[in-house]
Order: structure tokens, then sequence, then C-alpha cells
């Protein structure tokens, strides 16, 4: 029986074994991969696994931090594709697997819950404060974005939430734990829902026109051009002006960086459809970590 029009057929695509037999996770393992979110995923990690350097974690430490942060991204990205496979499907996005008929919804639906729970072990390895701030907030946050909050006015939220408590899950695993500094939660947090913004510009349309109406969907593409380098500037700025003692001369140097690719990123001559904005948006955060590192100790 061959599938209906418009339906990905998923036999079709499913790679054979030299045996004759098909080798679904041969097939898989790549077409999951890609649609996991890659590169946020891996910038998120790497980031928070500097952090944890710069804070004093040590390798084991840090390298917990950066598997269970990874791990964490990986289940929030493949639930992201996993809730949207229909919307993708209809709005033909041929570069997710799940829509262009690489991947069954269903697997990337156990994917994320795989992912999910190994993540509870990972994450409370670091102990039970730390753990429960990047579960509760990070990848609570994440799945309460994919399966309701998108749709709503308070998409940012979770972005907020989320980025937000990265320094948490940091500082709460150190020997002595602690809360963060102020300026890294919020800068975190105002990283965090200027990515929101740029991560959706390339697809406002296709939201609108399949039910999507969160905040970023509510302003529009020209606001959302104008506010996306504002918030991610004044993450930088709160960098400078937040930890004590006198702002050094490479602390100017990288928020005038920061701000120059925050604004060419969401530049009005930038393709609708680019993913150069949240490309930019990476480099800001690369930056804003930067001047994290340069000041670690004092984010505790």
């Amino acid at each position: 029986m061959s599938s209906s029009p418009g339906t990905p057929d998923y036999r079709a695509s499913v790679a054979i074994h030299p045996s004759g037999l098909p080798s679904r996770t041969t097939h898989r393992i790549p077409a999951l991969l890609r649609c996991c979110h890659p590169e946020p995923a891996v910038a998120v990690t790497v980031f928070t696994a500097a952090l944890a350097v710069a804070a004093g974690r040590g390798l084991a430490g840090s390298a917990a931090v950066a598997v269970a942060v990874l791990v964490g991204q990986l289940s929030v990205g493949w639930c992201n594709d996993a809730v949207d496979a229909q919307r993708d499907t209809i709005c033909g996005r041929r570069d997710k697997p799940v829509a262009s008929g690489d991947l069954p919804p269903r697997a990337v639906a156990v994917a994320a819950g795989a992912a999910l729970g190994l993540c509870v072990p990972l994450s409370l390895l670091s102990g039970a404060a730390a753990g429960a701030a990047h579960l509760g907030g990070m990848v609570v946050a994440g799945w309460a974005y994919n399966l309701r909050l998108k749709r709503t006015v308070l998409s940012p939220l979770p972005y907020a939430v989320g980025f937000g408590s990265l320094p948490a899950f940091v500082t709460l695993g150190l020997p002595s734990p602690s809360w963060p500094a102020w300026w890294a939660v919020v800068a975190g947090a105002l990283l965090g829902v200027g990515a929101h913004l740029v991560n959706v510009l390339p697809d406002i349309e296709d939201d609108l026109a399949t039910g999507v109406r969160g905040l970023p969907q509510r302003l529009g593409r020209p606001a959302c051009r104008r506010l996306a380098p504002l918030l991610m500037l004044a993450a930088v700025g709160v960098l400078v002006a937040g930890p004590p003692g006198p702002v050094e001369a490479m602390d100017w140097t990288l928020t005038a960086a920061a701000g120059t690719v925050a604004v060419l990123g969401t530049a009005p001559f930038t393709e609708t459809r680019s993913r150069w904005p949240f490309r930019a948006a990476i480099v800001v955060a690369s930056m804003a970590v930067a001047q994290v590192l340069l000041r670690g100790s004092d984010m505790v």
C-alpha cells in the first residue's frame, strides 16, 4: 500500500543492510543528530562548560556540567521537532528530518523522552541543588516552551528562566555551593530572550499560518529586528557594569564588538529566512561568556 499524497514515506528512506534487511539504526542516527538543533545545543553546552571552568568546578565537575547540559539540550531539541512534526510538514520544511520523511515522529519523541530520563541523574551528579536548578530551569522551561508557551505571549519566559538558571547550575555545584552573582543571572536571561527573538525571525510567516502566536510573532519582524540587538547589548552591558572593580579596556572592546555583531545580525538587509541573526546571537553570547571568563571568580 503506497503512502497518501503529502505523507512522508518512511519505508522508502530507510537504509538497506547488506543482508537485505533495513538498517533503521544506521539511517536514523544521522537524522536524529540533524533534528536535535545541533548549533544551539553545542553552543549552550560549550558556554556553560566554560562558565564551570571559570567558577572553579574543576575538570571532573566541568565535564559533569557539560554532559548534563548537552543531554538536556538534546531532549529539548528532539521534543521541539516531535511536537512540531505536523506543522513542519505542512510548511514544507525540508530541512527537518521528520517533515522530509527521513524520520518518523515517534522515533524523535522516544529519543526526547530517553534523553530527558538520562538528564535527571546526570544533572544530579552536580548535587541536588544544582541539579534542581538545571532540571527545573533550563530543561523544564524548554519542554514547557515546546508543549505550550511558544504559542502564547509568554513565549520569552522559558528562555529567560532557562538561560538565567545556567549560572546557578554552575555555582550551586561548587564544593561550597552559593547563588551566582545577580549580574550573571540577569545577563543570561537577557541573552536568552534576545536569542528567542532572532530564532523565530525566519519562520514568522509559517508560525502565524499554523497558529503559533508567541510574543515575537505578535510583535512582527521589524520590531524583533530592533528589539533583539538592544537586549543582547543590554546583556553585555550588565556584564560590564555588574561585577565589582574597574572596567578594563578589554571589556569595552568586547562590548563594542558585541554591539556591532548584534546590530549587523538583525539589520533589515539580511534575508528574510536567513539563519545569520541566530548565529550572530551565538557570537554575541560567546563574547558575553568571554567577559565572564575574565572575571570568573566574581560570579560567586
